[in-house]
């Protein structure tokens, strides 16, 4: 990629040229929504980001937002960035303990409270005497804290523009401790304008120049969500964003904002699946989309009432998503494409589209791009978003590349000749069982969860005789379960499923019990990340004591 203006002399452009154009709607509540424009945003992060200089921190210094996802977030971000500062986002449903740790850990000299359903909790985690400033939509138990609206009525805008060089650190991001303690990758300027230009030049190629409208709800504290949406839209200035105001209202939210551009992450593709096959039965809604012209009201009505009959192209990342189901969105004429990325790369590297979407496959290089794979079958990138290295950790940032600069991400793959990359497994979730033999347990639990009635999977057997499952059922069923009559039909449908997924398997991957979890794994009880991807060790931990009893019965059991 050539040189280009950074990401912040971008946003000043907009700022020039649009200033009455509405960037953010924000829902506030019974209804309400209030709209910002290029200008005003602007407005207020010149006005905070001279707040900030007043209070002396050093150029570069870090700067924490604890928040869900709402205009503010990015206003703050930018009055950071503005005020010579560099961003930690930490993920709003952390517990006290890791809030501490990496306030602690990237020395952060003061904190953003934003929207947050648990302040209460977390508070005990901010260290004493740490600045903090309240956002407009923090908790009322945030309101003895100093007001973003108060600071910036009366302190006067920065004016100018504000130079920041490509090297400097633009944030740190936390990874979601899916594997142990966080680590943070360190992200330039120069990264994240390249990555906000690509995804926006890569997008607009495809659905052409129209406004944009995304709807920006999975976590910003994640780079899958600050590339591809705060990053991209940033650097477009042509985009329109929209913000949920909760779980319950987030169908509303999503039609009042009818997206043209959607992304996702696979379990919630499989609820929104899920929830289709709850008002019809996937048998009959098969065959309704097999008579022509029905089949044609049907797809609409089904993607109208998802909120998506807008979306000209949606995306899904950060974990596997099962091929059927990406071809069952497909026939529901949603362009549904998967991409593979990380954080290290700042979710810039793979991405499916119209002429490389072949389900099961994540696509092929973005614009830039370099990808090979290591003789023990890692894949190794070369990305325009490669991350400046792990805070704090120079060994582990020079372990992590080869010789050429080529990150090693510690996934297992394979490449076609056109490109197209597929995912075979990771290398710290390998195991081998009894057997003496290696088994991936991502691809076995994409067999698994696109059955509806599974919400997710867990494969794992280390050192068991043969590999195991453990499924947590879809969130429709769970209730109902004191149904006798439901319980055999789900044992029967499960004792298929497990027919099924073993016959498509090598006779050492093939699992010997399929467990049916007895409470969900959620964020809250510590099972899920933030970005809501399965934590092995703690799942085979809590499960630990029954796995002989297990394998002592086989088949479909309960736990």
């Amino acid at each position: 990629m050539s040189a280009q203006p950074l990401i912040l002399d971008q946003v000043v452009d907009h700022e020039a040229r649009q200033p009455d154009r509405v960037y953010l709607t924000q829902p506030v509540g019974g209804g309400r929504v209030v709209d910002y424009t290029w200008g005003q945003v602007l407005d207020e992060a010149r006005r905070m980001a001279a707040h900030l200089q007043a209070q002396g921190f050093e150029r570069g210094a870090r700067i924490a937002i604890l928040s869900k996802n709402c205009a503010h977030f990015i206003v703050a971000e930018l009055a950071i960035w503005i005020g010579g500062y560099t961003t930690v986002a930490i993920f709003p449903t952390e517990k006290a303990d890791t809030v501490r740790y990496v306030l602690e850990h990237s020395g952060a000299r003061a904190l953003f409270v934003g929207k947050l359903d648990t302040w209460d909790e977390q508070r005990g985690g901010v260290p004493p005497g740490l600045p903090l400033i309240a956002l407009p939509l923090a908790p009322a138990s945030a309101r003895d804290l100093p007001r973003w609206n108060d600071i910036v009525a009366k302190t006067a805008p920065l004016a100018g523009r504000p130079a920041r060089g490509a090297d400097e650190l633009a944030m740190i991001l936390y990874t979601s401790g899916s594997t142990g303690t966080p680590k943070g990758v360190m992200t330039s300027f120069g990264a994240i304008t390249r990555v906000g230009r690509g995804i926006a030049d890569d997008v607009r190629s495809r659905v052409g120049s129209a406004e944009s409208r995304m709807l920006s709800y999975l976590p910003l504290a994640h780079s899958f969500e600050r590339s591809w949406v705060e990053a991209a839209s940033l650097v477009d200035g042509g985009t329109h964003l929209f913000f949920a105001e909760s779980l319950d209202t987030f169908l509303q939210d999503l039609q009042r904002a009818r997206p043209t551009l959607f992304i996702s992450v696979p379990r919630l593709w499989l609820k929104f699946q899920q929830g289709v096959f709850a008002k019809m039965p996937p048998a009959k809604l098969d065959r309704l989309l097999g008579i022509p012209l029905l089949g044609h009201i049907v797809r609409k009505k089904v993607l109208k009432g998802l909120g998506l009959d807008a979306v000209l192209q949606a995306g899904s990342g950060s974990a596997p998503l099962p091929a059927d189901l990406i071809r069952w969105y497909r026939r529901l004429g949603l362009k549904l494409f998967e991409g593979y990325a990380m954080s290290e790369d700042n979710s810039y590297s793979h991405t499916s589209n119209e002429e490389h979407g072949e389900p099961g496959w994540v696509g092929v290089p973005l614009p830039g791009v370099e990808c090979r794979i290591a003789d023990d079958g890692e894949i190794l990138i070369k990305s325009p978003g490669q991350f400046s290295g792990y805070y704090k950790d120079p060994a582990l940032t020079a372990a992590s590349f080869t010789e050429d600069g080529f990150f090693r991400t510690g996934d297992l793959g394979e490449r076609r000749p056109d490109g197209l990359l597929k995912i075979t497994g990771r290398k710290k979730e390998l195991f081998k069982t009894a057997k003496g033999k290696y088994v991936a347990p991502a691809p076995i639990e994409n067999l698994i969860n696109v059955h509806p009635m599974v919400e997710m999977s867990m494969v794992s057997g280390v050192g068991q005789p043969a590999a195991f499952a453990i499924v947590v059922l879809a969130e429709t069923l769970r209730p109902r379960l004191a149904d006798e009559a439901l319980r055999r039909e789900v044992q029967a449908e499960m004792e298929a499923l497990l027919a099924t997924v073993n016959r498509q398997l090598a006779d050492h991957e093939q699992l010997q019990t399929l467990v049916i979890a007895r409470e969900a794994w959620s964020i809250d009880n510590g099972m899920l990340t933030p970005t809501m991807k399965i934590r092995r060790a703690r799942i085979e931990a809590a499960i630990g004591e029954a796995i002989p009893q297990w394998f002592a019965r086989k088949g479909v059991q309960w736990h």
